[in-house]
């Protein structure tokens, strides 16, 4: 098994990436997530003079990979978030765009669980108006729906446990670049980039 250690930005990553249906994906690919992934509580503290102490404690715990998980938000480059987070210690960063709550928007199934119907599809879940969590509100707004609440990390628990978000869903849509490319990059790391995936 390939070990992982992750960095994640904030509570909603943290959850995802701990899922049992994740957990799950990776070690079905001969990867092993180190746990607790660490959060940074926030896109601020993801530099590299921060990072330091939690790459060590990674490495500490035998990662053999270190991935970060972050959100683009009003960024307009991706690039720009990657080289303000670079270093030397970590091997892929992976931004969401615009922010992880758009594979939300991309799991299709998901979402129709979520809010009761029989079909949905975003078309361009990263290419929303809003940010992605205003988006979700709308559309059960619209629907005389029950929104995603106050909290986010409640919200994406819900998601998962209640409504059966898979992040390879997110990654399957036409237009989430961002999840897909995270999913493969995983994939790359334990030597499976081009087998079909399940």
């Amino acid at each position: 098994m390939v070990k992982l250690g992750f960095i994640v930005e904030g509570d909603t990553e943290k959850i995802l990436v701990e899922s049992s249906r994740f957990s799950e994906w990776l070690n079905a690919h001969d990867l092993e997530l180190i746990r607790p992934v660490l959060d940074a509580n926030g896109s601020g503290n993801l530099l590299p003079k921060h990072l330091e102490p939690m790459v060590k404690l990674l490495h500490a715990k035998d990662a053999q990979h270190i991935i970060i998980l972050t959100d683009l938000e009003n960024e307009f480059d991706v690039a720009v978030v990657k080289q303000r987070i670079a270093n030397p210690h970590t091997d892929l960063i992976f931004v969401a765009v615009k922010a992880i709550e758009a594979w939300f928007l991309a799991d299709s199934q998901a979402m129709c669980q979520w809010l009761k119907l029989d079909n949905f599809f975003e078309a361009q879940p990263e290419a929303t108006k809003a940010l992605p969590w205003e988006r979700l509100n709308e559309i059960a707004k619209g629907l005389n729906q029950r929104g995603t609440g106050k909290s986010k990390p409640m919200f994406a628990k819900r998601m998962i446990k209640h409504y059966g978000f898979d992040v390879l869903k997110a990654a399957g849509h036409t237009d989430c670049p961002s999840a897909k490319h995270f999913c493969e990059g995983l994939l790359g790391l334990s030597g499976v980039m081009n087998e079909k995936d399940s």
